[in-house]
């Protein structure tokens, strides 16, 4: 069995599902909202860097479910990160929710369970960061 650790935001949009979807899956522009992050895609096979310059990694993710505009889930399948994530898009009054969510193998085996309590109020502090940015853009 293989343990997982978590990692989750939320964010108010004032814009509709539709809208908040199609940015989200925009794969070259994740660079405008997600952190550190420039990220293209082809098919059901999406690559991001995220660093600077060259110091950074790369996530290879495959897509598993498509539903827009509400839902995209992935496999991350690259030789750092492994484990699946989700963006939920829901409608409610005045915009939508988008939620993000990730259930991660920590990398570098024991250090890196060491390292997670560490780790996680940064992973999630980004994360909203974020989201907080894709809602500006969407404003």
């Amino acid at each position: 069995m293989t343990c997982h650790v978590y990692a989750a935001a939320q964010v108010f949009v004032p814009a509709p599902p539709e809208r908040v979807f199609a940015l989200v899956t925009d794969w070259p522009r994740h660079r405008e909202w997600m952190v550190l992050t420039s990220a293209w895609g082809a098919g059901d096979r999406v690559e991001a860097f995220t660093g600077v310059g060259r110091l950074g990694f790369l996530d290879v993710t495959t897509i598993t479910r498509w539903e827009p505009p509400h839902v995209v889930e992935m496999r991350h399948v690259g030789r750092l990160v492994r484990g699946d994530g989700v963006i939920r898009v829901r409608a409610c009054a005045g915009g939508s929710r988008v939620i993000w969510a990730e259930r991660l193998r920590p990398p570098l085996g024991p250090v890196g369970w060491l390292l997670w309590p560490l780790a996680r109020p940064v992973v999630n502090a980004l994360a909203r960061l974020s989201l907080r940015r894709l809602a500006r853009l969407l404003t």
